[in-house]
């Protein structure tokens, strides 16, 4: 009986390992068909905002955006997370992502005012598609555990919403600039460690690896899209 035990014990974990890598995979798939989901209703509340005003509005009470952005933005993933074992989940997640693309469009209403606004655009989408798939070729292929960056980059994202938030009364271009390329290097390891934690097993539910995806995908496009506008924005 003992023999029977020990020589059955290889096939059941190779059974139990097929069947985590099979587990590993659904949420991965999940996660990334959620992910380009999301990216509608994000296109349709910025359209809502550019078409409504609400962009200009933003702009011109940049505190009280501010104050909307932070309340909505939180309180909308803290509904997520509590509710991300069910559909209704998903369907915050929309709402999530709808309410970001809302936000958003003051910043695109920004850049579209210039000559090359389109351009500038377009080049940001490809720029934060071109680190998506740098990120995920390494956090698929890379032996190396990186989710040891998580607390030195969870401070960092701290001091940057600290900075963001006092250079809306200072409303200094050099803070602006700083904040913008240290966004996008925060972000893209973000995009790394969250990345590999759904591909190695270590996210197991799609709706909050969804979540921390699309930040920091949403973050890296906006603050590459700051960039472009300031250092290569037509004007005239």
């Amino acid at each position: 009986m003992s023999e029977f035990r020990q020589s059955s014990l290889p096939e059941h974990n190779g059974t139990l390992g097929a069947q985590s890598l099979i587990a590993r995979n659904r949420v991965l798939r999940n996660t990334y068909w959620l992910l380009a989901l999301s990216m509608i209703p994000t296109v349709l509340g910025a359209l809502l905002g550019l078409s409504s005003g609400i962009n200009r509005v933003m702009g011109a009470s940049p505190g009280l955006s501010a104050i909307v952005f932070l309340v909505g933005a939180f309180g909308l993933m803290f509904l997520i997370e509590k509710n991300k074992n069910s559909s209704l989940g998903v369907a915050l997640l929309m709402a999530f992502t709808f309410f970001m693309g809302v936000m958003l469009s003051r910043l695109l209403g920004f850049v579209l005012g210039m000559g090359n606004g389109a351009q500038l655009i377009m080049l940001a989408f490809g720029g934060t598609a071109a680190v998506f798939g740098a990120m995920a070729t390494i956090a698929s292929t890379t032996k190396r555990d990186f989710s040891g960056m998580q607390k030195f980059l969870f401070v960092g994202a701290v001091i940057l919403l600290v900075a963001a938030l006092a250079n809306i009364f200072l409303q200094l271009p050099a803070l602006m600039l700083t904040i913008s390329v240290m966004a996008i290097g925060i972000f893209s390891a973000f995009l790394l460690v969250d990345l590999q934690r759904v591909i190695n097993g270590g996210e197991t539910n799609y709706v909050s690896a969804t979540l921390a995806i699309y930040l920091d995908v949403y973050n890296i496009f906006s603050n590459l899209l700051v960039l472009l506008g300031v250092l290569g924005g037509n004007r005239e």
